[in-house]
């Protein structure tokens, strides 16, 4: 039974934001109803508040998002203190390694990057501030899941849709939570051509002071740069002291 202080509407508008991104720059009431899975008269109804609201611009067919919906993101980076804090770290790492970092955490099936530092070898992949990656087959992902209990982390795993992204992503459940059981039992994890051909990345895992996890702390290489073995030797320990670092400077939750 819902929680009659539950709104059901406010639950639905923001489901409608951030239906937008990369992929969906401009999007109609009825691919805005399919994203979110209500009807388009909902869908409809979300969208013209939004626009009235200043969030969202239209020309009358298609809806995109407009600069003030960075007021949302800003009052979330400007109260928590874990992006602040970990952002010299991932520019002191990336300066270092001339790798972009990153850092992460959880929402729903996915690690949402909340803090980056993108190097002068830029990759592909476009990654920034509020970018998703899937939990199965990203680096960053497994050790999310790996911070997990192992019956919560197959249970996730098994409920999850685990697409095929390229010809190397792994999505056979079992090969997955062998992947996050190497994870917990190692304390990184490795991503090798499955998010993007060519490229490689290395995740560990954040805890605060206490030991409760908070995330997860990643870096990425171009797989014609060096191999597995030699990024793992060459930025696994430089990673882990950023992590240390970072962790006697949160806050116990």
């Amino acid at each position: 039974m819902q929680d009659k202080n539950f709104v059901v509407s406010l639950q639905k508008g923001l489901y409608v934001l951030t239906c937008f991104g990369r992929q969906h720059v401009r999007l109609t009431v009825s691919e805005v109803a399919r994203l979110t899975e209500v009807s388009p008269a909902s869908a409809r109804r979300s969208l013209l508040t939004l626009q009235t609201m200043g969030y969202l611009g239209s020309d009358g067919k298609h809806y995109w998002m407009q600069p003030r919906c960075l007021l949302v993101a800003h009052a979330y980076l400007a109260s928590s203190p874990t992006p602040s804090l970990a952002q010299p770290l991932l520019d002191a790492l990336s300066e270092r390694t001339r790798e972009s970092a990153s850092l992460g955490t959880l929402i729903d099936d996915d690690a949402i990057i909340i803090a980056r530092s993108t190097a002068r070898r830029s990759l592909s992949t476009g990654l920034g501030i509020g970018s998703r990656l899937p939990v199965y087959c990203s680096a960053m992902g497994r050790v999310l899941l790996a911070s997990m209990a192992p019956a919560e982390a197959a249970r996730r795993v098994h409920g999850m849709a685990r697409p095929r992204l390229t010809a190397g992503t792994v999505v056979d459940a079992t090969q997955v939570l062998d992947m996050v059981a190497r994870c917990r039992a190692d304390g990184y994890a490795t991503n090798d051509g499955e998010l993007e051909i060519g490229v490689r990345s290395m995740a560990v895992p954040v805890s605060d002071r206490a030991g409760n996890a908070v995330g997860a702390m990643s870096i990425a290489v171009s797989a014609e740069r060096m191999t597995m073995a030699e990024f793992r030797e060459a930025f696994l320990p430089a990673l882990q002291r950023a992590r240390a670092t970072l962790a006697t400077r949160l806050f116990v939750r």
